[in-house]
């Protein structure tokens, strides 16, 4: 089958093959289990599509399917975390790349369909754009032996399909593991909206007011963080079990109409539309920062931000400057986008050992069950245990033995 690809600018291969060296070097359960699996040949001649988020990890996850004996098919699940340099480093790897930072709609839908004309036995989807595409298209299933879903955005997708009893496919519900959202929702965004938030402001955010909007594994992890950093932190919901969990941990509670004139960071993690609207834009203090943990960029009203402005101004990279019309000004960062991977460089290596660990290990379970009946299935307990065992040894962990059969309740 032709190499085939579209990229930016296959002269940066270098650039991004350093960043997925670097990767590489701290996946030790990610390296142990592909070691295992090229023992059996199982990935061999399958055709696999992945849309997720394009850097450096998931790029050296990409690598090792390939690696495995599979033909790899590649997009972004959010162009503007797609990092131009590691996909012309996949294209060098013999990978199917079709991605291109900032693309517009149009471009994004054209590189979704372009990586399942290949018509895969397997996807791995994050946010559940792949999915969507499969049901309006599926001429591109024929193959399809099942959907690996990576996302809490994504699996809610699922589950609505489930309840409407339209959904086609075999789906792993990966969000829904252990090894996945305790660690990597909750630690792995913690970390890095952090990270990202400190590197493109330069400011601190030690005795700051941190307003956290959405008390799920992703806001936890968020708000954890903070709080670590020296910040007050204020927590907005709308299920009261989560709110009054939020409450527990120490924060204060309260809506967000209540919560919008205290902040200096407001960070959104609910997966949901427009949850921070003009309405509370207008009442935040002068030089209030909005940003957005959340995987696809809606959750703040951008375009109605826009449309109330009296001036946006670019100052930073990833900070606009948005004069409102009481000449108050707020700060907007990667545009509304999902902040740790559009602002910064996403989680760090060891948390997504993990997840692409349990990834690597759910696309072997789909291959080897050779499940065709539609529906949305947990990831079996014995691999979800397996990912975080490994984990364990790898970082030399050591814990005591159950000898009362606790796991198996």
């Amino acid at each position: 089958m032709n190499h085939d690809y579209t990229i930016k600018d296959q002269s940066m291969h270098r650039e991004g093959q350093q960043k997925i060296d670097w990767a590489a070097k701290w996946m030790k359960v990610l390296n142990h289990l592909a070691d295992e699996y090229r023992k059996e040949g199982v990935f061999k001649g399958k055709r696999i599509t992945m849309c997720i988020h394009l850097e450096a990890k998931t790029a050296y996850l990409a690598t090792v399917i390939k690696s495995l004996g599979a033909d790899v098919w590649i997009t972004s699940s959010n162009s503007m975390s797609t990092k131009d340099d590691v996909c012309a480093a996949l294209v060098k790897n013999g990978i199917h790349v079709h991605a291109i930072h900032a693309a517009d709609k149009d471009a994004y839908r054209k590189y979704l369909h372009a990586v399942v004309a290949c018509k895969p036995h397997v996807v791995i989807d994050d946010g559940g754009d792949i999915c969507e595409l499969l049901h309006t298209h599926p001429e591109y299933a024929e193959n399809l032996q099942g959907i690996c879903e990576e996302t809490t955005t994504g699996v809610h997708r699922l589950k609505q399909k489930v309840k409407e009893k339209s959904l086609k496919y075999p789906a792993l519900a990966i969000n829904d593991a252990q090894s996945k959202y305790l660690f990597d929702n909750r630690y792995g965004t913690g970390q890095s909206t952090w990270t990202a938030v400190t590197h493109l402001t330069n400011l601190t955010v030690a005795g700051r007011v941190v307003v956290v909007v959405g008390y799920g594994w992703v806001g936890r992890g968020v708000a954890v963080r903070a709080a670590g950093l020296g910040a007050e932190v204020v927590v907005t919901e709308i299920n009261p079990w989560k709110a009054m969990e939020a409450r527990l941990d120490g924060f204060r509670v309260m809506p967000i109409d209540q919560a919008a004139s205290l902040g200096d960071f407001f960070v959104t993690a609910t997966g949901e539309d427009d949850v921070i609207r003009v309405k509370h834009i207008e009442k935040m203090k002068n030089g209030a920062f909005l940003s957005n943990a959340g995987h696809f960029g809606y959750e703040i009203s951008v375009p109605q931000l826009y449309d109330a402005a009296k001036k946006v101004e670019t100052v930073r990279e990833n900070v606009e400057e948005i004069t409102l019309k009481s000449g108050n000004k707020v700060y907007l960062l990667s545009k509304g986008d999902i902040i740790n991977i559009a602002g910064g460089l996403g989680h760090p290596v060891e948390i997504l050992d993990i997840s692409f660990s349990l990834q690597l290990a759910s696309i072997h379970h789909v291959l080897i069950s050779n499940f065709r009946e539609p529906g949305l299935y947990r990831v079996p307990e014995e691999i979800d245990e397996m990912v975080i065992r490994e984990k364990m040894k790898a970082e030399n962990i050591q814990i005591d033995e159950d000898i009362k059969g606790v796991l198996k309740r």
